[in-house]
């Protein structure tokens, strides 16, 4: 099902039909072909695979393996386990690691074997000529798990003391990121890794990962549920049960707790600008919200009328606390209004996450947590000479005594919002949502 390569292929020979042989006839087939293939990409559904990280240590194993750490490409819908058993008959004496932690020398130059395998996240490279456009999901799918080199695998380590009260305070994060000799997918299913890189992902980097990847799953399911309506509601239900319901979800509060304090801010001060971003995220996930449980009461059922109730006062109470702590966000109707195809279907618009949180507009409630007291002045919005925004257009509140003093501090906070998202949402999307008409 790699529809997209054998549209590469088909353009090839297509040349050739029509400017060196002339077989016209021919030419007209193969467009047909290649019209199935265009129609496959956008309605057909395709399983994405897992992909493996094996590491094989120890003396035990030949020279080509040895101290090696390899990506393989999983078959469609296989588990961990089966991939290990299957690894495990290859080496029927090796001996299975269970921590996902870099063997120490002992294990390296041990006379046994030892077999390392965990699973690894993908790093979508898309296309420069995708980037920041209206593409549909169905198309960027495709690279979500194909054309790609890099992978990722993240660990939690916790530094000093564990807080009973909030373990996110001290909750760091080891990501590891594996780029391997060739891309997926290739000649073989499997490649050996050539370059490793590590990083450490602090707490609050890790609170804000962590809300962009929760937005973009509400974003997702909720474009797939625009696009197929007869997909089942179940998969919705949970997750917004998940986010909204007081009892189950504890994110904003552990956030609240850990991070928006002044004691937080004092020791500091340079995350000032992070926690502003975390609280936009935050707020972003409302309207995400809203269009989720709107299309949730569409396909409600009578099973589903208590939950929907639920869900619906949970989310006027967490809506009413989230827009007076941390504003009132407001996607453009640019990006919201549905594009029509000639067929007839909706192309789902799919642009940076960075650009939608941008163009988004926050108003900012009165009543806030204590810190955003020390924010610096508003930016304003400077359109570039595509005439697209530059600046986020978040209103940031300062008092007036204030104001005059921190203006110069206003280029070195752009900076650092900059750094963070090149680091943070250089590689993932959002996906932006169709409101309905």
């Amino acid at each position: 099902e790699m529809w997209e390569k054998a549209i590469q292929l088909s353009k090839e020979l297509a040349d050739m039909y029509e400017n060196k042989i002339f077989d016209y006839e021919g030419l007209g087939n193969l467009l047909k072909k290649r019209a199935t293939f265009y129609e496959n990409i956008m309605k057909a559904m395709r399983p994405q695979p897992e992909y493996f990280a094996v590491g094989y240590y120890g003396q035990g194993f030949p020279s080509f393996l040895r101290n090696k750490i390899f990506i393989y490409r999983g078959k469609e819908y296989e588990r961990r386990e089966d991939f290990n058993l299957k690894l495990l008959t290859q080496f029927p004496s090796a001996e299975k690691m269970t921590s996902t932690a870099p063997p120490g020398e002992e294990i390296k130059s041990s006379p046994k074997q030892y077999v390392q395998c965990f699973i690894v996240k993908p790093v979508m490279n898309l296309p420069p000529n995708y980037k920041d456009k209206p593409v549909p999901e169905q198309i960027l799918n495709y690279y979500r798990a194909n054309e790609v080199q890099q992978f990722t695998h993240s660990r939690p380590v916790r530094k000093g003391e564990k807080d009973p009260d909030n373990e996110f305070a001290n909750m760091w994060i080891e990501r590891t990121t594996y780029t391997t000799a060739y891309s997926f997918p290739g000649i073989l299913k499997w490649f050996e890794v050539k370059q490793i890189t590590t990083e450490e992902i602090s707490p609050l980097e890790n609170a804000i990962e962590t809300m962009e990847l929760t937005n973009e799953k509400i974003s997702n399911i909720v474009q797939q549920h625009i696009w197929d309506r007869s997909l089942p509601v179940h998969p919705l239900s949970m997750l917004l049960n998940g986010i909204v319901d007081p009892a189950v979800m504890g994110g904003y509060t552990n956030y609240e707790k850990a991070f928006f304090t002044e004691k937080y801010l004092q020791e500091h001060p340079e995350d000032q600008d992070k926690i502003e971003l975390l609280k936009q995220l935050i707020a972003l996930q409302m309207p995400l919200l809203a269009e989720g449980i709107r299309i949730h009461g569409e396909k409600l059922t009578e099973q589903l009328k208590p939950l929907h109730d639920r869900l619906t006062a949970c989310f006027k109470e967490l809506k009413k606390k989230v827009e007076k702590q941390y504003g009132v966000i407001t996607l453009p109707p640019s990006l919201t209004e549905r594009k029509q195809s000639r067929s007839g279907s909706v192309v789902l618009p799919y642009i940076m996450s960075s650009t939608l949180r941008r163009l988004s507009v926050t108003s900012v409630a009165s009543s806030v947590v204590s810190t955003s007291s020390t924010s610096s002045d508003s930016t304003s919005s400077r359109p570039g000479s595509d005439g697209s925004i530059l600046e986020p257009l978040l209103e940031r509140r300062v008092s007036t005594a204030s104001r005059a003093e921190e203006l110069p501090m206003k280029d070195d906070g752009d900076n650092r919002i900059s750094k963070l998202k090149r680091k943070e949402w250089s590689i993932s999307k959002s996906q932006v949502i169709v409101e309905k008409e």
